[in-house]
């Protein structure tokens, strides 16, 4: 993994793996989705501290990290807070991270273009290389939650 510097704004963030780097297709995986690698790369390369957050355990959860490993990310810690955390029931199961990115959170997935620009509205350089070209059919964007309610 490469050696990432940590500034002051820099973050912990959790970031969810079905649905939200590739289309659901518990327990395989899915299509990847469009710009996850190149977001989550360019995240780690501003300082941020990526954990790999997932319901998946076992095999399932290898197989999730090696595909994430084959497409140049690395995660600081996989379902914990940091890399030697040993996990027992002594333990809060909660991470202690700033962010979560997450199909499930209120409103839904963002897509990772927008969740670039949250997280750094500054723009600079963004070097991806599109490798799926039909990646950006891999999900509809549907209203959010927020929006049927509201019917906006």
């Amino acid at each position: 993994m490469e050696q990432q510097f940590i500034s002051d704004n820099s973050k912990t963030i959790a970031v969810d793996f079905d649905g939200t780097i590739v289309e659901h297709d518990y327990p395989r995986i899915g299509k990847e989705m469009l710009f996850a690698f190149a977001t989550l790369k360019e995240l780690q390369k501003k300082g941020h501290r990526l954990i790999l957050n997932t319901y998946r355990t076992g095999t399932l959860l290898n197989e999730a990290v090696s595909y994430c490993k084959k497409n140049g990310v690395e995660f600081y810690a996989v379902n914990k807070n940091f890399p030697e955390e040993d996990f027992s029931e002594n333990v809060p199961r909660k991470l202690n991270v700033d962010l979560f990115i997450d199909d499930r959170n209120v409103g839904g997935f963002l897509g990772w273009s927008t969740i670039w620009q949250l997280l750094h509205p500054e723009g600079g350089e963004f070097n991806h290389v599109l490798k799926n070209p039909e990646a950006h059919h891999n999900y509809k964007r549907e209203k959010t939650f927020m929006q049927k309610l509201f019917k906006k």
